[in-house]
């Protein structure tokens, strides 16, 4: 099979445990651009963050961020698709989080909110130390979502809400799966990330072959969590990482070497170079 469409998710994938991108995948990713093949990133972040790393890839194929709600062309900085959280249903997610006290953020287009700067906003904020003024994020710590929400974020994307207490975290997940006109899924085990109905890495994925006039099963996807799956039974080839979750391996084509082990270099060496 000669596959034309390689794409990726970011953390604990392509990146190892450093959060970095190895000089052998940077290397294979090299290969693959001398050789015509596209390569994307679909990735639970927001759509700047996995900006940095494709510039730094040489990446040219738009980005697929916060798990596919949206899908920006990295040269102009088009929206090619998009399908954000309704007001109402944003107020909903809040309510539920304020309930069971849990730690949240959520993305605009290119603004990351946070009623307090803690795991992930804290993460991003210290990250943002080291990049270009160009390439920061904008985190926004704010006093009161619901007034945000209702009056300058009309347009959210994702939530990401974070505990180490699993018991609470499965009971709001399963009272915000309750609302029927959003989704839930999970980057990582102590997290729940919120999008609109039938937004999925998968659907994204889907998109984005057919505006490159790439079909199917000439699309190779990688991942390690479960809001990889989607996209991992889309593709005509669906890599598992070593270090994925057993529910990913399950639904996968081919398990694959570690993150920290560069697997995907590995399965790229294997299946197209």
């Amino acid at each position: 099979m000669c596959y034309k469409l390689i794409v990726t998710d970011m953390d604990g994938t392509l990146l190892n445990s450093s959060g970095e991108v190895s000089v052998e995948n940077q290397k294979m990713f090299k290969m693959l651009h001398d050789q015509g093949v596209h390569v994307a990133v679909a990735t639970g972040r927001i759509y700047t963050s996995a900006r940095v790393f494709a510039k730094y890839l040489g990446l040219k194929t738009p980005i697929i961020a916060c798990n596919g709600a949206i899908v920006k062309d990295l040269k102009d900085n088009r929206i090619i698709y998009e399908n954000h959280l309704s007001r109402e249903d944003c107020i909903k997610v809040v309510e539920i989080c304020r309930k069971y006290d849990l730690y949240y953020h959520f993305y605009s287009q290119e603004t990351f909110y946070t009623e307090k700067l803690d795991r992930g906003s804290l993460k991003y904020s210290e990250w943002n130390k080291t990049l270009k003024e160009e390439d920061r994020i904008d985190i926004r710590i704010i006093k009161d979502a619901y007034e945000i929400i209702k009056t300058e974020a009309d347009r959210v994307y994702k939530f990401q809400i974070v505990s180490d207490d699993m018991d609470i975290l499965a009971r709001a997940r399963k009272e915000l799966e309750s609302i029927d006109t959003i989704s839930a899924s999970k980057s990582w085990h102590n997290n729940v990330e919120i999008m609109n109905k039938g937004v999925s890495k998968g659907e994204a994925v889907r998109n984005l072959a057919e505006s490159l006039g790439v079909k199917q099963e000439e699309v190779i996807c990688f991942g390690d969590n479960e809001n990889d799956i989607s996209m991992l039974q889309y593709a005509g080839l669906g890599i598992a990482m070593g270090n994925a979750d057993e529910i990913v391996k399950e639904h996968a084509n081919y398990i694959t070497l570690s993150n920290d082990a560069d697997g995907v270099a590995a399965a790229i060496k294997k299946f197209v170079l």
